[in-house]
């Protein structure tokens, strides 16, 4: 963890040639050290959210070297992002210009910034609680729009607001019920019992529903793998093609073209789904390298959420269709079979009538019913409708914390039935605002914020 009375610095956008880049610094004497090597207003004079246009100037040689034209961006505390004095240094995109002036920030006092240094400051200045940390996370790297969505929602404090609801309640109730303690030898009771059967009650709903949001936001925060399998030739690599609309694979009639997994990615409203194209899967091949293939398609059944298994109509029978259920059976993971080149036989739905499993019918090389199929992955992978306006738990550790929070609610529910004394209840009730205090960061350990804020880039 960076002293807060360093003064850190780093490279805000990504590395590499572009238009701009800009270089950030927060702390005590962010404006001091951008002062020593910029030419044009006194910044140390200048008012907080301002722009001012000068050069970057090296003045350690002679003549004094002009290192870039800049715009500079000051920040005073209290009102930055990190709750310090904050300057963006916006400069030409050259690798080596942003080198040099990184560069000499550092020769004039800046200390290079760990992973995570800037919103770690925000947190622990009490800009943002640990959700709103961890969302900016989220936010940098959601690849679809659900996953922006809900990055946002906990950005703007949404599941704060639904934990802050539980906490201040419980607080309330657990200060009356530590009162009554003090008065024991007067048989008092200040902490209306029937008031905290229906708070417990409501914060149990509450708490569930949130748990159960995050299999949908395991959805959202990492996608959904989908393998593509079946026998050679059954017109898997066409299919990737028509899901993603451009010609991505490779497609022949010679059996056994794919030797290798391709994966591609496909949004399907707003849920990000990570195709797999695998090897045709066939017992008996002599060809070694379709052996690997092979293997590697197994594979990948296994760590798939969703196997899309396709097969030829034309080709295929109901008997061989029953002995490619066996398999996907004993991959345990949920299938969905997919007859192809249903152009060529129109009575395809009649031909395996006997099979007792949900089949679709379509033409990859024709793309016919393609968004149907794209619409029956959503629906298996979401199963609900993705909120607009509700949480949805996209983080383990928030999802393992507020596990432990609904057996405390449960267990101080167990109390009130039992009528235990207040000391008892208490303990409950403090143990389940320890786990809330867990997930907004009220309360927390230095090795924990460490974890945390390490997954971060640099500059953020």
């Amino acid at each position: 963890m960076q002293l807060a009375e360093q003064t850190i610095v780093a490279l805000a956008t990504p590395p590499g040639q572009g238009a701009l880049g800009v270089i950030r610094l927060s702390g005590p004497e962010a404006i001091a050290v951008v002062s020593r090597i910029f030419r044009g207003k006194d910044l140390e004079a200048q008012a907080g959210h301002t722009l001012h246009f000068g050069r970057i100037v090296d003045r350690s040689v002679q003549p004094k070297r002009v290192v870039d034209e800049v715009v500079v961006g000051l920040y005073r505390a209290p009102k930055s992002y990190t709750g310090e004095d904050v300057v963006e240094i916006s400069c030409h995109g050259s690798p080596y210009i942003l080198q040099e002036v990184m560069a000499l920030c550092i020769r004039h006092g800046a200390v290079p910034a760990q992973p995570g240094a800037f919103t770690m400051r925000a947190f622990l200045n009490g800009r943002i609680d640990l959700t709103q940390a961890e969302a900016v996370a989220d936010l940098i790297a959601g690849e679809s729009e659900a996953a922006h969505r809900s990055a946002m929602h906990d950005l703007r404090g949404g599941f704060r607001k639904d934990l802050e609801a539980i906490r201040e309640q419980l607080l309330q109730f657990s200060a009356l019920i530590e009162l009554e303690l003090d008065f024991s030898q007067e048989d008092v009771e200040f902490a209306d019992r029937t008031q905290l059967y229906a708070l417990i009650s409501s914060a149990t709903a509450t708490t569930e529903q949130l748990i159960n949001s995050f299999r949908l936001g395991n959805v959202i925060r990492n996608g959904v793998r989908v393998a593509i399998v079946g026998r050679p030739n059954a017109g898997k690599s066409t299919l990737l093609n028509a899901l993603l609309n451009e010609e991505r694979a490779i497609v022949s009639d010679i059996a056994g073209t794919t030797r290798d997994t391709i994966e591609e990615t496909l949004n399907i409203h707003g849920v990000l789904f990570r195709l797999i194209d695998t090897a045709g899967i066939r017992e008996h091949t002599t060809d070694v390298i379709e052996t690997i293939g092979v293997a590697r398609s197994m594979q990948a059944m296994q760590q798939a959420d969703i196997i899309l298994a396709l097969f030829d109509a034309t080709a295929d029978t109901a008997g061989d269709l029953l002995q490619q259920q066996e398999l996907l059976g004993r991959q345990g993971r949920p299938y969905l079979l997919v007859a192809n080149k249903t152009d060529m036989l129109p009575e395809a739905s009649r031909k395996f009538a006997a099979v007792n499993a949900p089949l679709s019918y379509i033409s990859a090389r024709e793309r016919q019913h393609v968004d149907t199929l794209k619409q029956q992955l959503y629906d298996m992978a979401v199963q609900e409708p993705v909120p607009a306006g509700n949480t949805v738990i996209t983080n383990a550790r928030h999802h393992a914390a507020l596990q432990e929070v609904l057996r405390s609610l449960r267990d101080i529910r167990r109390g009130l039935d039992s009528q235990l004394p207040g000391d008892l209840l208490a303990l409950d009730i403090r143990r389940c605002l320890h786990y809330l205090g867990e997930i907004t960061g009220q309360i927390t350990t230095e090795d924990k914020l460490d974890y945390i804020f390490s997954k971060f880039c640099i500059g953020k």
